[in-house]
């Protein structure tokens, strides 16, 4: 496809290994994590997988550094639907418990906020439409209470969303 993609895509990249990560990029993979593991399981995960293997589940910037477009989700009603969360989570690699899980292995917020907008339309092909504010595009988007690219990074899983438009109408909140 456009820009050498295969359009294949990976789900749930949780326990992915370097090598395979290697093999993603060869490929052409663009693997969508459930980043919010690292949070909610994270402990849990510590505890069954040993802390070698837990450290690092979500290898999210060695995919980044592979050149891989990474994608994030959550597996609702697994969790309740929340990017704001799920970026905080990429961003922090912190459990429930506090313990703090490979730093080498967190996105920047830029990195986090583009895996869930730019790097979400390019993995369904609907780069043409969506994940970013140009003329001609859809303008989906949120106004929220503030700036995720210069909050603390704990205080980004506080920030609220004000108001969502979609097409260019407002249907959630007010502006």
């Amino acid at each position: 496809g456009e820009k050498g993609m295969t359009g294949f895509t990976a789900r749930e990249g949780r326990l992915v290994r370097p090598d395979q990560i290697v093999q993603m990029a060869q490929l052409g993979v663009i693997p969508s994590y459930f980043a919010a593991h690292t949070y909610h399981w994270g402990d849990a995960h510590l505890r069954n997988l040993g802390p070698k293997r837990a450290m690092v589940i979500s290898p999210l910037a060695s995919t980044v550094k592979q050149g891989i477009a990474l994608t994030m989700h959550q597996d609702t009603p697994v969790i309740l639907p929340n990017m704001l969360e799920t970026i905080w989570c990429a961003v922090s690699r912190t459990t429930r418990e506090g313990f703090k899980l490979s730093q080498e292995e967190r996105l920047t917020p830029w990195q986090a906020l583009k895996a869930v907008t730019i790097n979400g339309a390019y993995q369904y092909f609907e780069e043409a439409r969506k994940g970013t504010l140009e003329p001609g595009k859809l303008a989906d988007m949120v106004i929220l209470s503030d700036n995720l690219l210069t909050v603390e990074t704990d205080k980004i899983k506080e920030i609220k969303v004000l108001a969502t438009i979609k097409e260019g109408q407002v249907v959630f909140g007010t502006i």
